[in-house]
């Protein structure tokens, strides 16, 4: 079954002249829902916010801004620090070589907040934004991007959600090396797998509140989608096909071809259906890092390039789940 949905590309600046509110306190009845209780509560708040001062400390003066642009006082400024999500899981696959990046992100469409994003918070970051200022992908001005996947386990911890994590990292490194330095002194709540690439080096690492980060193998090469660990489960695999998915996509990574990629993403057993589901395939992207530009893609309909040189606000509603 196709369904509609509508992106935005929107430039929001350094998130202190209103830009940023004016899209936050729309999406702020159905954001704050990722609040556990706990964060409801003064203790809960005190220990959040804590948090995110010692681990996160370069983004406190725009957790600061953010907070007050946004006016929903002590629990606007919990929900940005995303030290008190509930958990969430989400799909995707994902491979980086040669300096490109390019995943599928799988998620049911209507909990996806659809904004492409361009913003100077700290340094120019192009991506895909979920949770009023995290992000789901991305890629700086420096020429490192990020990309995030669930990893398939069934664990939570005290720490971050992985969308601010992945802000963290390209608002504060300019390398994957500096990044994986990073991931090192930043706890992460639930079991995530981050594939990371520069122009020099792509590595996906796999990430949890009970694990230390630990770096995939695939030399050359950085694989991903919803494990991080063999076997899987018969169960998991029956119902997230991870298994496949990421055979296949190592598969036509090895040749090196990053259109090889782009077109398997746009077709299964990579491209997943049902988006009325579970969740499908809700966008692809392919980021050049390097050349500071992505590319979002759809099945059967035109892509939609944005640059740092090049970012036109604007919105597009494409169909989900057309078979091209």
């Amino acid at each position: 079954m196709a369904l509609e949905k509508t992106f935005r590309a929107v430039a929001v600046g350094d998130g202190g002249d209103g830009r940023w509110a004016a899209a936050a306190g729309a999406a702020w009845p159905e954001a704050e829902k990722w609040l556990t209780d706990e964060g409801r509560t003064a203790a809960g708040a005190d220990a959040a916010r804590r948090l995110f001062d010692t681990r996160l400390p370069e983004l406190v003066p725009v957790l600061e801004r953010l907070a007050a642009q946004l006016d929903r006082g002590r629990l606007g400024e919990t929900f940005l620090t995303q030290a008190a999500f509930r958990p969430f899981f989400a799909g995707c696959t994902q491979a980086a070589f040669d300096g490109v990046l390019l995943r599928n992100y799988d998620f049911p469409p209507e909990e996806v907040e659809g904004t492409f994003v361009s913003s100077n918070f700290l340094r120019p970051v192009i991506g895909s934004q979920d949770g009023m200022w995290g992000l789901l992908d991305g890629m700086n001005d420096a020429g490192l991007a990020v990309s995030l996947t669930f990893g398939g386990r069934l664990v939570h911890g005290p720490g971050f959600a992985v969308l601010i994590v992945v802000r963290y990292l390209l608002e504060t490194c300019d390398t994957v090396d500096e990044a994986l330095a990073a991931l090192r002194r930043t706890p992460v709540a639930l079991a995530q797998n981050l594939t990371l690439v520069d122009r020099e080096r792509a590595v996906t690492v796999h990430l949890g509140p009970d694990v230390e980060p630990t770096e995939a193998e695939g030399g050359a090469l950085a694989c991903a989608a919803n494990h991080q660990h063999l076997p899987v489960p018969e169960e998991q695999e029956r119902v997230t096909n991870t298994g496949e998915r990421l055979a296949a996509v190592r598969a036509v990574a090895e040749s090196g071809d990053p259109g090889a990629v782009r077109r398997a993403l746009l077709r299964p057993p990579l491209y997943r259906y049902g988006h009325e589901d579970a969740g499908g395939t809700v966008y692809t992207a392919e980021y050049r890092p390097a050349e500071g530009r992505v590319t979002y893609r759809w099945p059967g309909e035109e892509p939609w390039e944005l640059s740092f040189d090049a970012f036109a606000e604007g919105s597009r509603t494409v169909t989900l789940g057309r078979r091209s």
